[in-house]
């Protein structure tokens, strides 16, 4: 049987840069509660990036936060208004 080979995300360079400031942050923004929440969507079950993936656990774990209640906040945040910025407007970062 082959063995399954990992993949690199296309975003992997710019998520892991997004994820080595929030390994930092202690007090998080809505910006950073935000990110947090796309990249653990983009993430999930994708076959490569581990340390990312690991890292993102570390995150939720250090601001002792469950994924569901990640969600939960993150909906209630984009139920007020707009989270990031407009000079990111136009950009497609869901992929």
């Amino acid at each position: 049987m082959a063995e399954i080979k990992d993949q690199r995300h296309p975003q992997y360079t710019k998520d892991r840069q997004i994820l080595n400031d929030l390994l930092t942050q202690n007090s998080p923004s809505n910006r950073d509660f935000a990110d947090l929440a796309r990249l653990i969507i983009r993430y999930k079950g994708f076959m490569g990036a581990r340390d990312i993936q690991a890292d993102l656990i570390k995150v939720l774990t250090k601001w002792q936060f469950t994924e569901e209640e990640l969600f939960t906040k993150t909906k209630a945040i984009h139920a007020i208004g707009k989270v990031y910025m407009a000079q990111d407007e136009g950009q497609d970062d869901w992929a």
